[in-house]
């Protein structure tokens, strides 16, 4: 046993979850990071034996740790050092220190950066730390004598009175000194969030009538004093002034009109909340459900001529939807009708799973369920009226979603509109428009299922805070395929009677009533779930809420609209997974469950992610996004190795101010490096990404 995989089992031992971390780094190695911590001995073996150089991570729901940063940091200061000594401590490599205590009874603290002091940062719920022994290219994490963790997380001390009342942040603000940079009279307290960003406008204003860069340093210096808590560094006060002076007088209506200063200077305690953790792709378990989805990605990847397991899966998903639709139901009434996107560059086999689906659904006597395009608002309701059971196996579903991004067209809203409507509808009726001299009329249950397809990159341009936050985007599932793998001739061989014998009951199973009622108005069968499935429902439904509830705490509307559908996303495909491993008899178990939810949560914090690197309220944030997207390429290549200027200005042909400010911005938002590098000539820019994820190093 080495000396990583004991501490770790020492940690379980007592009472701490454990995962493991990139040798030598911080950066999670398992699939959902710190999410994935675990209390299990066999388990904690397992990826140890895998990883024997994996560095531990510990995570610190429920704790509170104090990350001070170098060596001569003085904080907190002689006289209150000595009441930090009350709990365990851990040295880091880079020369700083781990102080953990517990959490007191109903605080919830989260991570915070620099808001205690400068480079004194919080670890919290949703974060972690490295633990001892763990090691750096620059030296292992390790216990300071007589104060390692050797006691449960229930017997750690709490933080001293003070640091509590720090650790709350200040009381709503109150009057104090002038406000130097208005000349209003009394101004209110700046707390942690808001610091950056309210300096930043207040020296905007003053650059707007002529002031020098001096003279807003001045006046900056002199508001931090007074109003910002905690104070901000003078250099930090310095840095602002320098990049506001960057402006002419005239351009700052632009900047002001463009929102610049809460895009380039929110503080790192404001932006905490909104920096998501990547999920990375999804793991392999999650894209196989028994029975009928299987079989049908199986014979996908057997046949294609390049097989692609997402694609794959993807398909088999939709055509079980499809294939129940309007004849099952759980016991909310959920039905299994799914919205799915899959992202593969062109030439990745997108439409072989197409393929396959329209070869079962013509086997089976379904060719009229199938549609590929969305011309139009009316052409939808036209389709589902026909036939209220369709799946709609659209490519390029990006161009869609770009044109109601930029808003051109008003038919596209229209078009999404009615796929809201639809996707709601599918436990009711869907009243359709009125048409002149006819009265309105209604689809019954319409069961709409998407299989869109497009580009990553595409995609990405595509999406905006407005389709996450309308509805649409909430309730798709989003996908991404990997590397294309090699390709093979292809060998498309009859469908296996297997799959077809299951699709044809499904397509002559007729619930409910007989005659025409049976098409027009089915009563759908109702899947029960057993109690076992029923108490993971609860588990869940009761994330998401909490969830829910941080989002809509945070001000975070994006996070608050995918969130509020997750439950119902689950249900879903609890129910589609039920029937897939059971066509004849299906029942919601607790695999089904189990599957579904961890399905969801993955799909939901990637999409999160995905909003936050991608979704671009302005030309500014599109380029602050573009350029943390170049560098996260380089990191993933060449870890956190400096990235030359030269390389990035070739990537990214902006002007030279454009640079400085996207820099600043990231620099401020502690987000990216910048230093320059001596290479025998004159000094070379360089960046690169800073450690994220809430991890203290």
């Amino acid at each position: 046993m080495n000396d990583l995989l004991e501490a770790a089992l020492n940690y379980v031992d007592l009472g701490y979850p454990v995962f493991p971390c990139a040798a030598g780094g911080s950066n999670p190695i398992t699939p959902r990071g710190f999410h994935d911590a675990s209390l299990d001995p066999e388990q904690i073996e397992r990826w140890w034996t895998a990883h024997p150089s994996a560095n531990i991570g510990l995570p610190t729901a429920g704790l509170v740790v104090i990350d001070v940063d170098g060596a001569t940091n003085t904080w907190p200061g002689e006289e209150r050092a000595m009441e930090l000594a009350a709990g365990p401590m851990a040295l880091t490599p880079g020369g700083g220190s781990h102080r953990i205590f517990r959490q007191p009874p109903e605080k919830g603290w989260r991570c915070t950066q620099s808001v205690l002091a400068p480079q004194v940062d919080t670890r919290a719920d949703g974060g972690y730390i490295v633990a001892p022994p763990s090691r750096r290219a620059e030296g292992s994490y390790r216990w300071v004598p007589g104060m390692e963790l050797d006691v449960s997380p229930d017997q750690l001390p709490e933080p001293p009175a003070w640091l509590v009342a720090q650790l709350d942040g200040p009381p709503p603000g109150t009057p104090t000194s002038p406000d130097v940079a208005t000349g209003t009279g009394l101004g209110n307290k700046i707390p942690s969030g808001q610091r950056n960003a309210t300096l930043a406008k207040l020296g905007g204003a003053m650059r707007r009538v002529g002031m020098s860069q001096e003279e807003i340093v001045a006046a900056l210096l002199r508001a931090n004093a007074d109003r910002c808590v905690p104070a901000l560094t003078a250099r930090e006060v310095e840095r602002i002034a320098g990049s506001i002076a960057r402006y002419e007088p005239d351009q700052i209506a632009v900047a002001l009109a463009e929102n610049h200063w809460d895009q380039m200077y929110a503080d790192s305690g404001s932006d905490e909340a909104t920096r998501f953790e990547d999920p990375g792709p999804t793991p392999p378990q999650l894209l196989r459900v028994p029975g009928f989805i299987n079989s049908v990605i199986d014979y996908t990847l057997s046949s294609a001529p390049y097989p692609e397991p997402v694609l794959a899966f993807c398909g088999a998903l939709s055509l079980q939807a499809l294939l129940a639709g309007r004849k099952v139901r759980d016991a909310a009434d959920n039905r299994t009708n799914l919205y799915l996107l899959g992202l593969a560059n062109s030439g990745a086999g997108k439409d072989y799973p197409r393929k396959v689906n329209q070869r079962i659904l013509l086997e089976v006597g379904m060719p009229e369920c199938l549609g590929n395009s969305f011309a139009s608002g009316e052409g939808i309701e036209d389709r589902l009226f026909t036939q209220p059971s369709a799946l709609f196996q659209v490519d390029e579903l990006d161009g869609l979603l770009l044109k109601v991004t930029q808003a051109k067209d008003a038919r596209h809203e229209q078009v999404v509109s009615i796929l809201l409507q639809m996707y709601s509808s599918a436990s009711s009726v869907y009243v359709m428009r009125a048409k002149a001299g006819k009265e309105r009329t209604v689809i019954d249950q319409p069961c709409l299922c998407i299989f869109g397809t497009a580009v990553p990159k595409h995609f990405y341009e595509a999406i905006s805070p407005r389709l996450m936050t309308n509805g649409f985007l909430a309730r798709m599932l989003i996908l991404e395929s990997q590397k294309r793998g090699r390709g093979r001739e292809a060998n498309v061989g009859p469908i296996p009677e297997p799959i077809l014998e299951v699709a044809r009951w499904w397509a002559e199973y007729q619930p409910g009533h007989a005659g025409n009622l049976s098409t027009w108005h089915p009563v759908p069968q109702l899947v029960d779930a057993d109690a076992a499935a029923l108490n993971g429902f609860r588990a869940f439904r009761e994330y998401a809420d909490a969830e829910y509830s941080r989002a809509e705490d945070g001000g975070d509307p994006v996070s608050m609209a995918i969130w509020a559908r997750a439950y119902e996303k689950a249900r879903r495909l609890s129910l589609i997974y039920a029937c897939s491993a059971n066509h004849s008899a299906p029942q919601i178990d607790l695999p089904a469950v189990t599957w579904a939810c961890e399905f969801v949560e993955h799909q939901t914090r990637r999409m999160l992610f995905m909003a936050g690197s991608h979704a671009s309220e302005s030309d500014f944030d599109a380029k602050r996004k573009r350029l943390l997207e170049i560098l996260a390429k380089w990191h993933a290549q060449h870890g956190d190795r400096w990235m030359p200027f030269w390389m990035i200005n070739r990537k990214l042909p902006w002007s030279r101010r454009e640079h400085e400010e996207v820099r600043d911005t990231l620099v401020a938002q502690r987000l990216i490096d910048f230093g320059t590098h001596q290479t025998g000539g004159r000094p070379g820019e360089v960046y690169r990404l800073v450690p994220t994820g809430g991890a203290a190093q």
